[in-house]
């Protein structure tokens, strides 16, 4: 993938293994407490560009590339859940430990955070503080979408299809389809410019089979994970902060209500910006971050 030549100056770049046959490609920068955070969809680790360097002023800052994305290793899905949320999610302990941290706070967007709340259900012990930006809990999602309403999400539903279908239609007009989501998901064109905008749907094309197993998992695996921890009363015990969109108001849900149910210490915000806040908004989201650390 070819990289805005402005992105992560101060940062290094590492490949880390992180299971067998899987390295994640990994930017890593500032010192003090670590923070790893995790990206959207359509997305790589470049989304983070202006959130990492603020935190990186007094936090060590790891951004990776999930597996499956970017530059990082894209392994055939055998079985429904090598892109599991559960499997992700041990991908990001595992690099942060060897990357020489045992605890860590954990931030995600979109894709990324669906990871990040996996990793936190899972991984409890490993994870000191978690943010999640502009998603539901994939049960959540799933129960809050319906009639009409649910064309919002029609790449879900595309995507939860059996092998094939998806990749070859995808594939087939790659960058109208992830060039989409670029387009109608932000308020402000500007925050994603044209060399950053590039790299995306480069590195969205270069990714189908995956990004699709990704999400195909979220219909299969990662609803069954979901649904016997919340049969369990599993929850988040560490602190939570959760900015949204208003798509409570727009779908006829109760946001806080949902989250509040997985994470008893919440700190629910609604936003005005677009989906891609870490760059429409980037102060705000690292503002939010910061006041999440501090708890």
């Amino acid at each position: 993938m070819t990289l805005p030549d402005t992105s992560f100056p101060s940062f290094s770049r590492q490949r880390v293994t992180v299971a067998d046959g899987v390295a994640l490609n990994v930017a890593v920068g500032g010192s003090g407490s670590p923070v790893v955070l995790l990206h959207g969809f359509p997305q790589t680790h470049l989304m983070w560009r202006h959130v990492a360097a603020d935190l990186a002023a007094d936090h060590t800052v790891i951004c990776p590339d999930l597996r499956g994305y970017g530059d990082s290793d894209k392994p055939v899905d055998t079985d429904g859940h090598t892109y599991s949320k559960r499997t992700m999610a041990a991908d990001v302990v595992a690099l942060a430990r060897a990357l020489g941290h045992d605890r860590f706070a954990l931030a995600g967007h979109d894709r990324g955070a669906l990871v990040a709340v996996r990793a936190g259900l899972d991984h409890p012990d490993a994870v000191t503080h978690l943010a999640s930006l502009d998603v539901l809990p994939t049960l959540d999602m799933w129960d809050v979408l319906h009639g009409t309403t649910a064309a919002v999400g029609f790449h879900l539903y595309l995507m939860a299809q059996p092998p094939g279908l998806p990749e070859a239609m995808i594939g087939a007009s790659a960058d109208a389809f992830f060039g989409h989501f670029l387009d109608i998901w932000t308020n402000d064109p500007a925050a994603i410019p044209a060399d950053v905008r590039a790299a995306y749907l480069e590195a969205s094309r270069e990714a189908v089979p995956s990004i699709v197993a990704d999400y195909r998992a979220s219909a299969t695996a990662d609803v069954d994970d979901d649904r016997a921890d919340r049969e369990a009363g599993n929850r988040l015990r560490m602190p939570v902060t959760v900015l949204q969109q208003d798509w409570g108001a727009a779908l006829g849900f109760d946001a806080a209500a949902r989250w509040r149910e997985w994470a008893p210490d919440l700190e629910h915000r609604t936003v005005s910006c677009g989906h891609f806040m870490a760059e429409e908004a980037p102060a705000d989201v690292v503002k939010a971050l910061r006041s999440l650390l501090a708890r």
